[in-house]
């Protein structure tokens, strides 16, 4: 019976090793292409190990856009609206979470519809938004809509803080304590497993962001990665793929890093979220 078990457990990890395999092929192949010359990207058969291996595409992907500058704004707009996420959406999902207030809870399910509007119906009213204002071509513009907080993240966060003892607040009011306080002493340490985990979806998810990003900036010293790398597609030569392969690894490197720093929290955050509420 153990031995069966055994078994079974092998052949699971088999068949789950082969699939992150297939899951992972694009991205060895990105990798590869970026270290081709340009006549061996379509090679056939395949070179699946670069042949000779060149780190041209990198050299030739710094001189053809800005592309340190474009990294940076990409990290200052992520981080930016990363940082704005979690201190309004806390707030919000404390609010929904622990206040007990006439309406709250139509409030509360009005601010999640939102989230089935998808972001083409909103596109244009914001940009004129946007023109109004005088953001259009501003970091304003890619960093002020999204940095007051989303549906999303003030949801996830509220069923997280619905799973904490509502026994630890009522200690803190005894002691005095304020509504600000206890969010600040007692909630925000608490969630810090949510935290992160809105924080990893957040930084992806904006930094992996286009069409938006491609309204709004017009400039080249204020572009983000995306926009930047997908505008190495517009040669009257051609598409040069060793280049574009190379923006992308490039670009994957700070997502990479930043799971794997934030992982324990990450998984963490989804096991506990939404088991109450």
């Amino acid at each position: 019976m153990v031995i069966k078990r055994q078994m079974l457990h092998l052949i699971g990890h088999i068949g789950l090793s082969l699939v992150a395999l297939t899951c992972l092929f694009p991205y060895f192949w990105m990798v590869s292409t970026s270290f081709k010359l340009k006549g061996h990207v379509f090679a056939f058969p395949p070179e699946w190990i670069p042949n000779p291996a060149t780190l041209d595409a990198y050299r030739r992907l710094f001189t053809y856009i800005p592309f340190f500058r474009q990294f940076l704004n990409t990290v200052f707009v992520c981080v930016t609206i990363v940082i704005g996420q979690l201190i309004f959406s806390s707030m919000g999902a404390y609010a929904f979470a622990r206040l007990r207030f006439p309406g709250r809870d139509v409030l509360f399910l009005a601010y999640l519809a939102t989230m089935m509007v998808p972001g083409q119906v909103t596109l244009i009213p914001s940009y004129v938004l946007m023109r109004i204002l005088g953001w259009i071509n501003t970091y304003w513009a890619l960093i002020g809509p999204p940095f007051l907080g989303s549906a999303f993240a003030t949801f996830f966060l509220r069923q997280f803080m619905m799973t904490i003892p509502v026994e630890l607040e009522d200690a803190a009011r005894i002691d005095g304590a304020g509504y600000f306080r206890i969010y600040s002493t007692i909630m925000l340490p608490l969630i810090r497993p949510a935290l992160a985990t809105i924080a990893v979806f957040a930084f992806v998810y904006f930094w992996n962001d286009f069409l938006w990003p491609l309204v709004v900036i017009n400039s080249e010293e204020k572009k983000v990665l995306t926009v930047a790398i997908a505008t190495l597609a517009q040669s009257y030569y051609g598409v040069d793929w060793p280049v574009m392969m190379a923006g992308a690894v490039l670009s994957v490197l700070p997502l990479l890093l930043i799971f794997f720093s934030a992982q324990r929290y990450f998984v963490e955050g989804i096991v506990m979220s939404g088991l109450k509420g």
